[in-house]
């Protein structure tokens, strides 16, 4: 295929190709000769074109499929277009003559039709270059639009179109005649035809102006012709065309003066008329819209005129319909109040669903918010408008002699307008809030007016809006519960008033789930009790007894819905009520059937239906209290309804017919109870269940033809082609979905079922549709015999599928089909409950049974029946076949298709092969691959039957999607058959073309990963695949072209760099985001999301290639424009339009990824647009605090353009404006910068304002976050002021961001302060909105944490800059003054959010206060710049610290309490705790749980800085009722202490709050829970740390050394699950303040003992310490042993070569130089713990721990003493030889009880050392050496001076000396300094003797010879500085013998004058240390130095000129010096001089 690819078609390769290829060979030539062209020049071309002509010629003749055809017209334009003109007029002849051709056989067909193609592209392309051809042109397709079939006529029509678009205004003199044929071809009998003169008369409006003037009418009424009996795409034509004509009757200007303007009014009459009349609604004239009398419209021309509308305002634009809002809403709604809108309770629902339609679609889509806001308020007006027109006014202040109307005249007007209203205010959520303060017409006044229509169904859509307005506006949720509960009680006598009031209760009720906050614990109560006192009172008034026992039960029902937490305690009066509404027995049963009358019969049946609706509530919404008990009570009831079934028939032949209503509302109710309990519970009543199921949905009892609406919910998903389900994908699904056939999904109603008052409701539903009472019975009962099935013994099966045929045979035509569909849709539901229960059909005659049941409706003249019995057919395989079977069943279907030739036994039998293989699997059924493939192959090329075409092969998709890898060889043949159907098949075939592309994504699944190969046949296979996307994406239906892109997606999944992004994303973005469908938008972003995964940079460089200039957007647009904002700026407009939750999770996808992926290098863009995004004011209400805060950033000049939204004069009037991003929007935005936070976390240029200035110098970016922190501010500002809470809570978390990340940048300029200081009162401006008394209280919550996180953050210097948000903090506690009594707006469990926070937001602000008082209390820098004192923010808390600190225990008491497990549930306050209610304990044990850690170590700090001192002070009832604090706790602070003294009272409390923290850090730290927050862990530490930081809690500590011990033993279980070493330092001090308070009771235990206290064994004392006498340290019980384990755990994490257990391994062994300073400071922290351990111990008891620490310290001392070049000896060394000398210089050395045990143990660590200190040793000799001195010169003589270790020692010395290492040679030297000075004399004198001669050697040999190295002169002098200290060690009688050796070395470093200048420099370094030793030794040992000069007169003569060479030098230097600070002091002295002194400013 590649030959294809030349600008001629290679013939030579097209004639040796099969004749199957050629087709596929000539269009990929065609399309690459498109995209050469189209980039082509003239000259390119010139010499080719001649042949390039004749070769297009020849393929015209060559009859091509439709693709093939398009492309031919674009090569013969291009062509034209860029080459030579010459022959156009001969192509053009060319092609008139072939469409003249008398040839009318299907073979010429082709031919014709590519001739007219050809036509239609060159005029549209070359337009009047074709001269005055067109006239004989149009004519000649005229003339064959009358003979030529449906393909024919319909590309002519298309062509037609092309001729007027390419010849504008030039052709109106053939305006006439095309108009003719295109009105007439709106009425042909195929719709493609009808779809495509729809589009040509679009096309003729631009220039005809007679069509919207004198032809207006006539154009309308064939519009409305042709919608009658359309399908959707002629319904989206036609409506188009429509809205766009009727639209240019308001914009056009009229030149003619005798031609009439159509008005606006005048335009709406008109497809008013459409809407009521249809095409029938003929004009007397003038459109006035007077109707004349005639039947009802076609439902079909009422969605269609709905279409129009909603493209009539779109063509004129928001601008117009924002002006003219009014009108527009009054005219849409009062199409309801037309009784032929409205004629039967069906039609009137379908009517109301096309105007609430019409309305969402533009005002909710068209409007941003404020005028939304505006829409809103003018639906209020008109709603009391119409409440005004009804005779009893319940609108107070209305007139009385009002016009009164019938009630059912306004009824469906005011439901379709509330329903809106109710949209609206939902989707502004709390931009509402404008709504409630409109003195005129507030919403809540309006809104609860109509709860008293008479109309029950007015009643109920008020009572949803309501619903919905608490939804949006959480704060109104209880006020408004209130209001109805004061007014049904007050007008409980009206029975409008119980069934509004109710009604609105139990929908409120409802909206309590979709409100975060809650409800009030008590409106739960107080509901219940109402709707109880309205069954009570029930049948005290007759007339009233109906409507209050209805309302009863469902404000019951309602309750349910609040959960287990209110309705457990009401659960005994429920039980009652249930038991009392039915008979408590057969008897009662039987003797109630004997009495009453009609309306007693009927005010029993809906008690009866109310009461199993609550019961159906309460086990769907209470499922914690739902027991096995509950439900065996609940049996009682229920039994006795289903014996009442049976017997209700005869109930209702005896009272009449109007009881079937009732009757089947308790059937209704009772089937969805049963079906929400185990079915095992009820199986006693199988019998007569089954029946009454049975005989519902067989329409036993039931004359009308009813049908089940979940039909197609059983089929499955990929059936959607044939069941045309797909048309629920898009746009108009609430409209379309009424023209469905067998499906009653389009009637839904609230007013059918109240209860859906308080249902969830679904997703992408605006208003809960429960469907008309009939079919919704025949619903459960179908769904409750799914349930059933698979418990029925197989003899009860058989006879129902018996039953079932039975039925099916006696039932005739239309009756028969309704039962079959119920039938089919049952078994299918029981087939599925078998699966789903892993049930299986063993019985063989109830397979055969079932399976002749299904065979025989595979043949029903039904498509969905047929597509149920394939379902079913499949189903009946999984579930019963064995492998017989199932070859019985394949074999049966394939008999079948082999002899059937009509369309449907053929289509039947080709879905249930398919249906048969995708339930059995590739593997079950691949014995019958072979032949299923062939005979749908064969299938699907039946040209003559499209529908046979589209089973077959959506059949062989779904094969090819189940057989995997056993289809592989099938996919060849496959491939091949679907590119030659995509290339021959209609275009208008739609579905054919759709199950292509099913079938061509089968395909590529099953080619997978192999589709990355170059082998030829996958070579071949990928092209293939490539070209049939090609083809797909040209088709003009979405659904085809969605199919392509999947395709492409999955090519782009297997096969990545097979797929060509550089026409992929700008086709994605040109045709299909843009595009009307949803399908097509929702697979386009679908796509870009799995791009933008793994090329995002691509995906946006591609689409940013296709931006322009988008400031002309005056009016619509079909196309994409994307401006410099790129592919990201579309997708975020997309948001503001699409409301497809799947569609907009996608975008949400695909820009978080392209975010993550680019906005590292892209900062700056990304920025900007979130900032455009959250700047747009048109719809910003969000308040600013003033002008100076407004302006958040100085340094931007452009900030004021930002806003400027006001029109200027001379401007062009923008009809189509930009619809401003709604809240949702703004808060991606949000989340987008705060993912900006993340992409550049840990890049330090982000957070460094100098670096990052310096780089954009360099680089000349500013990419850098620091430089964006005023917008950053901005956007945070802007949203945390919104009007949407939602939205200000994101502001809230950007802003925290903000602060956590710039509040410790420095500010270059001004040294001393930060960045974030300039935005002080932006920061307090933003909180301060949050903390007014009306914002909810997660706002306030959040605003509290951010408080304290700017509070603590340090960036403000002055006490006066924190007062702004320090005064909001302490306004914040007035929300603590409310007690749990007082009246709440949310529930508790809301206020304990906010009351939690506010006190968590006080203890971390009291956290840093302490962190800063602890520190230095004044800082001065190099500048002078003094901070301000650390104590101003502790004074700040101080005065709130009192009652701080009480809530601050309160809270974490009942933290404790709450975290107990449910064991010990009965230890909970009854009454609750201080901030939470009883009620309340598991909504809020979330938020105790975010909030615990920072309190309690708050309330740490509180107590050790004085908390127990004000205890002891303080009463302990002054202490526990919080006097002059925010609130006082329900639940005391300590136990009963009343009556005993306030000593031991006082002590109690501190006892029991020292255990509250320590129960609750060791609860959380023991806690199982991985997921504990590591600050959690990090404040337990700390909190434990300091609450043993003083004496007292220490000492209550050690009263239970159990509790010490266990302590230890958490500290030792953290260390294992915690991996940070930050934490492990923390456990070391935790650890530290144990042994501490160890230490301690041990000094106290002395005292006693030294005091005489010891009565017992007065003679005999006790060592003290662990260990006794014996020595015995018993684990789990001893201090010393936990904190041993501690340590080990602590040394091993960090040293794992220290665990003897551990292998050796040269890679764990060696520690040297991988440890952190971290990991070094807490190895040395946990040596200095080990230290201490032995004085913890008895002396026996010191010997059980010691080995432990020296191998310890000794280890570490082994792996982490590393050499260094810069000599620095590593701090763990250092520690471990403190260690090992305090060890070693012990006390317990030289004690008796273990002296011999300490000098062993101590023998055998200095063995250990010396044998790492030997050579070949890789240890550092250098620590070795040290390590040796300190034990030579710190421990006892028994241990240093034992003859073998100090031989050993003196030998490493020598070595260390001799060694060629300089820096081993210097150590060795000044160790053995310490040695010699040790005054131990016999410890030292052996190192003297053994190496003072070797020194004196070495240093008389360095004397006599060239000192050439540095290294050198420092080693010699070192030597010279251990021989000085040998002379000051050595005796005054015997010095002079030294002196005299040390003497001459010295002097023999001395160099003569003359050669001074010329030595070296380590000769001068020598000679001058030599000098000045000289110097000091004669005064300090002057007779020795005479003596020894006077006797070597050489040496004094050498001295004296070295004396006097240095005093000459030391002459000259001095001059030099002062010169040169002179010189300094002039370069350092400012030129300017300041003359005032700053020094003190500080800002």
């Amino acid at each position: 295929m590649e030959l294809s690819h030349s600008l001629l078609l290679n013939e030579e390769a097209l004639s040796q190709i099969a004749d199957s290829k050629k087709s596929i060979f000539v269009y990929e030539w065609l399309r690459f000769l498109d995209k050469v062209l189209s980039a082509a020049h003239k000259s390119d071309i010139k010499e080719q074109q001649k042949t390039l002509v004749k070769q297009l010629r020849c393929q015209v003749l060559e009859s091509h499929g439709p693709p093939s055809r398009l492309l031919l017209g674009k090569c013969f334009a291009n062509i034209y277009h860029i080459g030579d003109t010459f022959s156009m007029f001969e192509t053009v002849n060319f092609c008139n003559d072939i469409i003249k051709s008398k040839d009318d056989s299907p073979s010429y067909l082709p031919t014709r039709l590519a001739a007219v193609a050809i036509i239609g592209a060159m005029y549209e392309r070359l337009g009047r270059m074709v001269g005055s051809s067109f006239m004989e042109t149009i004519q000649n397709l005229i003339k064959a639009l009358k003979n030529a079939e449906s393909t024919g006529r319909c590309e002519i029509m298309l062509c037609l179109e092309k001729i007027l678009q390419g010849l504008g205004s030039a052709g109106h003199s053939c305006h006439k005649d095309i108009y003719k044929a295109a009105r007439a071809a709106l009425q042909d009998r195929t719709m493609a035809v009808r779809c495509a003169a729809a589009q040509c008369l679009l096309e003729l409006h631009k220039e005809a102006v007679f069509m919207y003037t004198t032809e207006l009418e006539t154009v309308v009424s064939f519009c409305y012709r042709a919608l009658d009996g359309s399908n959707y795409d002629v319904r989206s034509a036609v409506a188009k065309l429509l809205g766009v004509l009727l639209a240019t009757t308001q914009t056009c200007t009229l030149r003619d003066p005798k031609l009439k303007k159509t008005s606006m009014i005048e335009a709406l009459n008109l497809l008013a008329a459409g809407f009521v009349k249809g095409p029938t609604g003929l004009f007397k004239g003038g459109g006035t819209g007077e109707y004349l009398k005639s039947g009802t419209v076609n439902r079909e021309v009422r969605v269609g005129v709905t279409h129009a509308y909603v493209v009539f305002v779109r063509t004129l634009g928001g601008l117009w319909l924002d002006r003219n809002i009014s009108v527009f809403l009054t005219h849409v709604l009062e199409l309801l109040a037309n009784p032929k809108a409205t004629q039967t309770h069906v039609d009137a629902v379908y009517s109301r669903k096309c105007v609430t339609f019409i309305i969402r679609s533009l005002i909710g889509e068209m409007l941003g918010e404020k005028a939304q806001v505006s829409a809103a308020k003018e639906l209020c007006a008109f709603i009391a408008k119409q409440m005004n027109l009804l005779g009893d006014n319940p609108i107070e202040g209305a007139a009385d002699n009002r016009p009164t109307i019938d009630a059912s005249n306004t009824q469906h007007v005011l439901i379709s307008a509330l329903q809106e209203l109710g949209s609206l205010v939902k989707g502004l959520s709390t931009c509402a809030a404008p709504l409630l303060t409109d003195t005129a017409n507030n919403i809540c006044d309006t809104v609860s007016s109509v709860l008293l229509h008479p109309s029950h169904s007015a009643r109920l859509a008020a009572a949803w809006c309501l619903r919905c307005i608490a939804t949006a506006l959480p704060s109104q949720l209880s006020p408004l519960l209130d209001r109805c509960i004061d007014n049904l009680q007050h007008l409980r006598g009206s029975p409008e008033a119980v069934s509004g009031y109710s009604g609105a209760i139990t929908a409120l009720l409802g909206g309590v789930r979709e409100c975060p906050l809650g409800l009030p614990h008590s409106k739960g109560k107080a509901i219940f009790n109402v709707a109880e006192d309205l069954l009570r009172t029930a049948a005290q008034n007759s007339r009233m007894s109906l409507h209050r026992t209805q309302a009863g039960w469902l404000i019951l029902a309602g309750v349910m819905t609040l959960g287990s937490p209110v309705v457990k305690n009401h659960l005994p009066k429920l039980l009652l009520l249930w038991r009392n509404a039915f008979p408590r027995s057969s008897k009662e049963l039987e003797s109630e059937k004997a009495r009453g009358d009609a309306f007693t019969w009927q005010v029993t049946l809906e008690g009866r239906a109310g009461a199993l609706c609550a019961m159906e509530s309460f086990i769907e919404h209470c499922k914690e209290i739902v027991t096995e008990d509950v439900i065996r009570r609940l049996m009682t009831p229920l039994e006795c309804a289903m014996s009442m079934l049976a017997d209700i028939h005869g109930v209702i032949k005896s009272y009449g017919a109007h009881l079937k209503a009732c009757a089947a509302m308790v059937r209704l109710r009772l089937y969805k109870v049963l079906r929400l309990i185990p079915p095992t519970s009820y199986e006693s009543s199988f019998n007569v269940l089954l029946r009454e199921l049975v005989a519902e949905f067989t329409l036993t009892d039931n004359p009308a033809n009813t049908t089940t609406s979940l039909l197609r919910h059983h089929c499955h998903v990929e059936d959607s082609i044939i069941l045309q389900s797909w048309i629920q994908d898009t746009d108009h699904k609430v409209i379309e979905i009424q023209l469905q056939p067998n499906s009653a999904s389009g009637s839904g109603a609230l007013e059918h079922d109240p209860s859906c008052m308080y249902w969830t409701v679904s997703e992408g539903e605006a208003v809960p549709g429960p469907l008309p009472l009939g079919v919704a019975v025949i619903d459960a009962s179908v769904a409750l015999y799914g349930v059933i099935f698979p418990y029925v013994a197989d003899k009860h099966r058989m006879k129902m599928l018996e039953h079932f045929a039975e039925c099916i045979r006696q039932a005739k035509s239309t009756r028969q089909q309704a039962v079959q569909i119920n039938i089919f849709t049952a078994v299918l539901s029981a087939l599925k409950g078998l699966a789903e229960n892993k049930r299986r059909l063993k019985d063989a005659k109830v397979r055969v049974a079932a399976n002749n049941l299904i065979m025989s409706a595979l043949t029903n003249q039904n498509p969905i029946l047929r597509c149920a019995a394939g379902e079913a057919l499949g189903r009946m395989e999984q579930v019963g076949g064995d492998n017989n079977f199932i070859a019985q069943t394949a074999q049966m279907c394939f008999d079948r298709l082999k002899s059937a030739r009509d369309v449907v036994s053929r289509t039947g039998n080709s879905l249930a092969l398919g249906c048969l293989h995708r339930y059995v699997g590739g593997m079950g059924a691949g014995q019958h691959l072979n032949t299923s493939v062939s005979i749908l192959l064969a299938l699907a090329q039946d040209i003559t039957s499209p529908t046979v075409q589209m089973w077959a092969l959506h059949a062989l998709a779904l094969i090819a999607d189940s057989g995997g890898p056993m289809f592989r060889s099938y996919v060849e043949p496959t491939l091949s058959l679907v590119l030659n159907l995509l290339l021959t098949v209609p275009p208008f075939h739609i579905e054919v073309h759709q199950c292509l592309g099913r079938c061509l994504a089968a395909l590529i699944t099953t080619l997978g990963p192999e589709l990355q190969g170059n082998r030829g046949n996958i070579a071949t296979a990928r092209f293939s695949c490539l070209v049939g996307c090609a083809i797909m994406q040209n088709h003009p239906d979405s659904l085809v072209a969605s199919e392509a892109i999947s395709c492409l997606q999955q090519l782009h999944m297997f096969a990545p760099r097979h797929v060509n992004l550089s026409t992929l994303v700008p086709h994605l973005c040109q045709n299909a985001l843009c595009s009307p469908h949803l399908l097509l938008r929702r697979a386009a972003v679908a796509c870009l999301r799995q791009l933008s995964q793994r090329e995002a940079r691509e995906v946006s460089d591609y689409a940013m290639s296709l931006a322009k200039d988008s400031n002309d957007n005056t009016g619509p647009t079909d196309t994409l424009v994307i401006t410099e904002t790129g592919l990201e700026g579309v997708l975020f407009g997309m948001l503001d339009k699409e409301t497809d939750n799947k569609l907009r999770s996608d975008i949400h996808d695909t820009l978080i990824s392209m975010l993550l992926e680019m906005a590292g290098d892209n900062l700056t863009r990304w920025l900007a647009l979130c900032k455009s995004v959250l700047s747009d004011s048109k719809d910003s209400a969000a308040g600013t605090p003033g002008q100076n805060d407004n302006n958040i950033d100085g340094n931007d000049n452009d900030e004021g353009g930002d806003d400027d939204t006001t029109f200027h004069t001379g401007e062009k009037v923008i009809t189509h404006p930009t619809v401003p991003p709604r809240w949702p929007t703004k808060m991606f935005a949000v989340e987008s910068v705060r993912r900006v936070f993340q992409v550049c976390n840990g890049i330090t240029v982000h957070f460094d304002l100098a670096l990052a200035r310096e780089k954009r110098t360099q680089t000349n970016k500013s990419d850098y976050l620091v430089l964006h922190l005023s917008d950053l501010v901005r956007m945070a500002f802007m949203s945390a002021t919104a009007n949407s809470d939602q939205l200000r809570k994101s502001g809230l978390l950007l802003l925290a961001d903000v602060i956590n990340k710039f509040a410790k940048v420095p500010e270059p300029e001004f040294p001393g302060h930060f960045i974030m200081e300039q935005y002080q009162a932006q920061v307090g401006a933003a909180l301060r909105p949050a903390f007014s008394q009306d914002t909810p209280s997660d706002v306030t919550a959040m605003a509290c944490q951010v408080s304290s996180t700017w509070i603590g953050s340090g960036v403000a210097h002055d006490l006066n800059d924190l007062r702004r948000v320090h005064q909001l903090l302490v306004s914040s506690l007035s929300k603590l003054q409310a007690g749990k009594g007082s009246s709440l707006v949310y529930s508790e469990s809301a206020s304990t959010m906010e009351k939690l926070a506010v006190i968590k937001a006080w203890a971390e602000v009291y956290i840093v206060a302490m962190q800063q008082h602890n520190s230095t209390t004044t800082n001065v820098d190099e500048d002078n710049y003094t901070t301000r004192s650390s104590d101003d923010l502790l004074d700040l808390v101080k005065p709130e610290l009192n009652a701080l600190s009480k809530c601050w225990i309160a809270a974490l008491r009942d933290h404790a309490l709450l975290s107990l497990p449910s064991e010990f549930s009965s230890q909970l306050p009854t009454t609750g705790g201080a901030f939470y209610n009883a009620e309340t304990i598991e909504s809020v044990r979330g938020h105790y749980q975010k909030s615990w850690a920072p309190i309690m170590y708050a309330a740490a700090l509180w107590l050790n800085t004085g908390g127990f001192d004000v205890i002891q002070k303080e009463r302990s009832d002054s202490f526990r009722a919080l006097a002059g604090g925010p609130v006082a706790p329900s639940t005391d602070l300590s136990t009963n202490v009343l009556g005993v003294p306030n000593e031991l009272a006082s002590n109690k409390i501190k006892n029991d709050n020292f255990h509250l923290i320590l129960g609750i850090c060791v609860e959380s730290i023991s806690s199982p829970r991985s997921s504990q927050p590591v600050e959690n862990v990090t404040y337990c530490v700390k909190a434990l740390y300091t609450i043993l930081d003083s004496t007292w809690p220490r000492s209550r500590l050690m009263s239970d050394r159990t509790l010490a011990v266990e302590l230890l033993n958490v500290m030792h279980r953290l260390l294992l699950t915690r991996d940070s070493v930050n934490t492990h330092l923390l456990i070391l001090k935790v650890v530290r303040q144990v042994l501490q308070a160890f230490t301690e009771k041990m000094a106290e235990q002395s005292n006693s003992l030294e005091n005489g206290n010891d009565t017992i064994h007065p003679n005999h004392k006790k060592p003290l310490g662990e260990g006794g006498e014996d020595g015995v340290i018993t684990p789990g019980k001893s201090i010393v042993f936990a904190t041993l384990e501690v340590c080990l755990c602590t040394l091993i994490r960090q040293i794992p070569a220290l665990n003897p257990a551990m292998p050796t391994n040269s890679m764990l062994t060696k520690q040297r130089a991988g440890l952190s300073e971290e990991a070094n400071q807490l190895i040395s922290e946990t040596l200095s713990v080990m230290t201490t351990l032995p004085k913890l111990c008895s002396p026996k008891g010191s010997v059980s721990v010691l080995p432990t620490i020296l191998f310890l310290t000794t280890g570490v001392l082994r792996e982490t003493a590393c050499s260094s070049t810069d000599g620095i000896i590593p701090s763990t060394v250092t520690a471990s030889l403190q260690s090992l000398k305090l060890l070693a210089s012990s006390p317990l050395v030289n004690n008796p009880d273990c002296s011999d045990e300490w000098v062993s143990l101590l023998q055998s660590s200095f063995a250990t050392i010396l044998d790492s200190a030997k050579p070949g040793s890789d240890v550092d000799v250098c620590s070795m050496l040290l390590a040796l001195a300190v034990f030579t010169t710190s421990a006892p003589a028994k241990v240093s001076m034992t003859t073998s270790l100090q031989k050993q020692t003196i030998e490493v010395f020598k070595q260390a000396f001799l060694s060629d290492k300089v820096t081993l040679r210097l150590k060795c030297l000044q160790t053995l300094s310490s040695i010699f000075q040790c005054p131990k004399q016999d410890v030292s004198a052996p190192y003297i003797h053994a190496m003072g001669p070797k020194i004196v050697e070495y240093l008389h040999n360095m004397s006599g010879n060239q000192r050439d190295t540095d290294d050198e002169a420092l080693v010699a002098i070192e030597a010279c500085k251990t021989l000085e200290l040998l002379v000051s060690l050595t005796e005054e009688a015997h010095r002079v013998q030294l002196m005299a050796v040390y003497l001459p070395i010295l002097i023999g470093f001395l160099i003569d004058s003359t050669s001074l200048t010329t030595a070296t420099k380590p000769a001068k370094s020598l000679h001058d240390h030599s000098l000045q030793r000289l110097m000091k030794i004669a005064p300090l040992y002057p007779a020795p130095f005479k003596t020894v000069m006077g006797a070597a007169p050489q040496l004094k003569t050498k001295l004296e000129g070295a004396i006097r060479a240095n005093q000459a030098m030391l002459a000259k230097k001095p001059v030099r010096n002062a010169k040169q600070q002179m010189r300094v002091a002039m370069q350092a002295a400012p030129s300017i001089k300041l003359k005032k002194d700053f020094s003190n400013f500080n800002g």
